[in-house]
């Protein structure tokens, strides 16, 4: 029988009666339904956390048929029923404030038609309250309370101080109503990607627990690895076979892909589930997470605090630097790691330091098609399917001069965006202002590219990871390309590029080219 997975079907019940696909996570779902009475979990899109709050209202339902075979049922005894409110804020975003409120009632009128509503009950907190008391009063049990999307309203707005305080004063009376029913609620969990303060949204929920990246649930949400192996076995047999190439080749090829999310010190490899199901379902391996493109409040982030691009490989920081409020951020860092462009990969005990990082392949190459139209006011596709093709089959070729044309033509054409036009004047007499260029053409080109690499002698501006060959580039915009040849060691044959640009034109003016063997 062919396999269906839930690509788009994000509701439990659906997936378990339809026969679809199901990564078992009952177990962690019946660990966090104990876990604490007021809970809050922040992961990145299309990470499962819509699935999750599903399943937590299945569990609250006392809908023990839909859970038969599965994990809980060695861990769930009395599946009691409980009264339960779900409620998705993801139709209220990109919503002024006036029709957020709206919405809220909107999203609250189902409640209020299965247990009544009260005419002195004017605002969406006080309408939620009052859900929550008669629900209570008339089942004799409390409620559970499940938030998905929680700030979605809020993202669009975060530095538009007169929209952001009307939106927080909105948010602030909705959820306030949460800790005045304390006594009458069983389960509360709030979910979304960014991480705003308690102080500042949920106003008096000061006991609201956040597991982001707590170990015991960094699996909660996403695939593990383990489960990859377990689940998708005879996925994977056939995808080799389209690919010609063994299963183990082909689970490191999605491995690569799909791999290296960790959101706690101690977690085991996370795929990513929504790419990891579109590329079993079409037996392809496509960038499906970027496929709607770059969020753009994460691009807004960026410009925002003018974000180097290049820097954001093996950064180490303090927990500090990235788990912080949304609200009181200082730069995009903490950003980028909530909405899943940098991930966790290492962590130091002794000094309390993280190892940051992008998490795999897709997310490297999406990270630059979502940020080519802003930096360079070309659309990605052009890029990819003009210059890019081009530079690539020449540097397959091991034909490096046949490529530096390429590049010299194509950055000649490049319309700088006028937002960024006196900017990028004043980078161009700087070697940083190529790399930040050339980083996002490399990466769009499907290969491993960092920048500042140290080596033996020093660092290199930029190194390019082929298949058989290492490119080393060494940026120059005064004196000569021989200059600018650089030193670096590998285990595939390196070319070594020396390149000069002219400040004036920021097109490449000349370049040498050096090969050697190992070193």
């Amino acid at each position: 029988m062919t396999r269906r997975y839930p690509i788009g079907i994000q509701t439990f019940s659906r997936i378990i009666r339809e026969n679809m696909v199901y990564v078992d996570k009952t177990d962690l779902v019946w660990q966090l339904a104990h876990y604490a009475t007021f809970i809050f979990l922040s992961r990145p899109r299309r990470f499962g956390k819509s699935l999750l709050t599903s399943t937590l209202e299945s569990y609250f339902k006392g809908e023990r048929e839909l859970f038969e075979g599965l994990k809980i049922m060695g861990l769930e005894q009395e599946w009691t029923v409980y009264p339960t409110i779900r409620l998705d804020l993801s139709s209220a975003r990109h919503m002024p404030p006036k029709d957020v409120r709206q919405e809220l009632e909107n999203i609250l009128a189902p409640y209020e038609k299965e247990y009544g509503e009260n005419p002195k009950e004017t605002t969406p907190g006080m309408r939620l309250g009052g859900i929550i008391d008669r629900a209570y009063e008339q089942t004799g049990r409390q409620v559970a309370v499940i938030i998905d999307e929680y700030d979605s309203p809020l993202l669009d707005v975060l530095h538009e101080d007169g929209r952001l305080a009307e939106m927080r004063e909105i948010m602030q009376e909705f959820y306030q109503r949460l800790k005045k029913q304390e006594a009458k609620i069983k389960f509360c969990f709030i979910t979304g990607i960014t991480k705003f303060s308690q102080l500042s949204i949920f106003s008096t929920i000061n006991n609201l627990k956040n597991i982001t990246m707590l170990p015991r649930f960094s699996a909660i949400c996403g695939i593990t690895e383990q489960e990859v192996k377990d689940v998708f076995r005879e996925d994977i047999v056939r995808m080799a076979e389209n690919y010609d190439c063994t299963p183990e080749e082909m689970f490191q090829k999605i491995k690569l892909r799909y791999d290296g999310y960790h959101f706690a010190s101690r977690s085991e490899d996370i795929y990513n589930p929504y790419s990891l199901l579109n590329a079993f379902c079409d037996d392809e391996l496509q960038n499906y997470w970027f496929s709607s493109g770059t969020p753009t409040f994460l691009i807004r982030q960026l410009q925002h605090y003018k974000t180097d691009i290049t820097s954001l490989d093996h950064l180490e920081v303090p927990s500090s630097a990235f788990d912080q409020p949304t609200e009181n951020m200082k730069d995009a860092l903490p950003l980028l790691y909530q909405s899943g462009y940098l991930t966790i990969k290492d962590y130091d005990r002794e000094g309390e330091i993280y190892t940051l990082d992008m998490p795999n392949l897709e997310v490297r190459i999406g990270y630059s098609k979502g940020l080519m139209p802003t930096y360079t006011g070309l659309d990605d596709a052009t890029v990819q399917s003009g210059f890019a093709l081009k530079f690539w089959r020449a540097l397959k070729k091991g034909d490096i001069e046949l490529a530096m044309r390429e590049m010299q033509a194509y950055m000649a054409g490049i319309p700088y965006v006028e937002g960024f036009k006196k900017k990028l004047e004043e980078a161009a007499t700087k070697e940083g202002f190529y790399e930040y260029t050339l980083y996002l053409i490399f990466s769009m080109l499907n290969v491993y590219v960092k920048t500042q690499v140290k080596c033996a002698g020093g660092r290199v501006d930029m190194v390019v990871w082929m298949p058989d060959t290492t490119y080393v580039f060494e940026m120059k915009v005064s004196g000569t390309a021989a200059e600018a040849l650089p030193y670096a060691a590998s285990d595939k044959p390196v070319v070594k590029v020396g390149v000069r640009f002219d400040a004036e034109t920021r097109v490449p003016q000349e370049w040498v080219v050096a090969t050697s063997q190992r070193e």
